[in-house]
């Protein structure tokens, strides 16, 4: 934590070295000073539009990791399934999102469900990906067990395969994380009235470039504050999973 701290402040120094040895005019890019003042000046707008990305961005985590894990266990317990749906699954991830985007707005209109189903396209493949991958790998030796002691295909893949893969979900979860507000903020820049892509475009065209900066470190910061939530409440809801650095171990 520490060191991260002291990182950012030497980031923030090396800009505002930059800023005043360059000369760069301050609509193309602010010194920290000045975003800072403009953080808290318009600390009730941009807390406005940062409530509507957050909530377009937890709304289509949960929605996004409930449909890709839904979808894991699906294409692992049905062979049809696989078939049918996983070529569907890959294909759609061959499209990019700003091509989707418009469309969304034009189905789900400007407000917040065009947004959130931006941000759970987004968070759907690595989920869906990741949890299927650990639940094709579960431990040969554990399946084997579960066989001798007579225990049904169902019950191999809820109290085997599932509890096995949790680790491979957490995975899966941290990077949809880390993704969210990319959907979130595509969606509000193809279309909509309130968030911060909304603010960020709004600021862009009257060329303050100063509250496109707060907004954007408002952005980065519940990002952060996300993925570190996230991340500690799978710490704990999955005890058992062990992590080790090679290059720690000399």
């Amino acid at each position: 934590m520490i060191r991260g701290l002291i990182t950012f402040i030497v980031l923030l120094g090396a800009w505002q070295g930059f800023v005043t040895l360059s000369g760069i005019p301050p609509f193309l890019l602010p010194a920290p000073d000045r975003v800072a003042v403009a953080l808290v000046a318009r600390a009730d707008t941009i807390a406005f539009h940062a409530l509507i990305t957050g909530t377009e961005i937890l709304a289509g985590l949960a929605l996004g990791g409930l449909l890709g894990a839904g979808m894991a266990l699906l294409l692992v317990a049905s062979r049809p399934a696989r078939r049918w749906l996983l070529p569907l699954l890959l294909v759609s991830q061959a499209i990019p999102v700003f091509a989707i985007a418009p469309l969304l707005t034009l189905w789900f209109g400007f407000g917040l469900a065009s947004k959130v189903a931006m941000a759970t396209l987004i968070i759907f493949f690595p989920v869906a990906t990741a949890f299927q991958d650990g639940l094709r790998r579960t431990d040969p030796a554990l399946l084997d067990l579960g066989r001798s002691m007579g225990a049904t295909p169902g019950a191999m893949l809820w109290r085997l395969r599932v509890p096995a893969a949790l680790p491979a979900l957490a995975s899966g979860l941290r990077v949809a994380a880390g993704v969210a507000p990319i959907g979130a903020i595509v969606g509000e820049w193809v279309g909509a009235s309130a968030g911060l892509g909304y603010l960020m475009l709004h600021a862009n065209g009257r060329s303050q470039a100063d509250v496109m900066f707060a907004a954007l470190f408002v952005l980065a910061l519940m990002a952060l504050t996300l993925w570190f939530t996230l991340d500690a409440v799978l710490r704990r809801a999955i005890p058992w999973q062990t992590e080790t650095y090679p290059m720690e171990e000399r």
